[in-house]
């Protein structure tokens, strides 16, 4: 039975505003993106204004950068601070127990694995709808290609069993993201070995990065009917 999208947006909320509570006055911060992420820039902003926190985010997309900047939120780049202290991103499939992630329907994967790379601890939000037994069963694998010779790229992903399909964006033609590159969604469906088909990935030939974020999150924050729930890695 699909969930009604105000109680998804409660649970979303609910995770976001959770997870702002971690944050603490002289942290640099990487905010990811997302419809959940938003939350929590939102929630962010309003810790600033009322406790009067000094911190610096560092965003993993345009779309973010442009939500803290209207919130005044400031931000900083990887030019003034190549280590983060914390992230807090969104994800579009959680795996229980590993909390192996999918993330990058959101249009920026890219960015958000190399904040998710600098960052100290990462911390993902997502409301209970995201979470599985197996990676791969909610989602299909978001991966960023360079535009140059997409057709061959496409190619050498459905050799690996994706099934890619390139997104499209609003106007119809191939989505473009804030690096300028194009996104394959590849649906393997459950992942037997995340490890093995990430190895793959990355090894083919005009693909940039993929949606496979493995052993980054150590916590994630589940927002349901239950309130807020934290789930921790279990080889922690």
């Amino acid at each position: 039975m699909p969930i009604d999208a105000s109680l998804q947006n409660e649970w979303k909320r609910v995770a976001a505003e959770s997870a702002a509570r971690l944050v603490e006055d002289g942290m640099v911060v990487g905010l990811g993106t997302g419809s959940t992420a938003a939350f929590f820039v939102t929630a962010l902003a309003q810790r600033l204004s009322s406790e009067r926190l000094r911190i610096t985010g560092i965003p993993t997309s345009e779309r973010t950068a442009e939500h803290a900047r209207k919130l005044k939120i400031p931000l900083t780049t990887f030019a003034e601070h190549t280590r983060i202290d914390l992230t807090v991103d969104g994800a579009d499939e959680v795996e229980l127990g590993t909390l192996s992630l999918i993330k990058g329907h959101g249009g920026a994967l890219l960015r958000e694995k190399i904040v998710a790379a600098a960052s100290d601890r990462m911390v993902v939000v997502a409301d209970e709808t995201k979470v599985s037994q197996k990676l791969g069963t909610l989602s299909s694998v978001p991966v960023e290609i360079v535009q140059f010779g997409w057709q061959v790229t496409l190619e050498r992903l459905g050799k690996l069993g994706g099934n890619p399909a390139l997104r499209p964006g609003a106007d119809g033609k191939p989505l473009v993201t804030d690096g300028g590159n194009y996104i394959a969604d590849c649906a393997f469906g459950p992942i037997e070995n995340p490890k093995e088909t990430a190895h793959h990935l990355d090894h083919v030939i005009g693909a940039i990065e993929h949606g496979q974020f493995l052993k980054f999150a150590r916590e994630v924050i589940v927002g349901g009917s239950y309130g807020a729930k934290l789930l921790k890695r279990s080889d922690q």
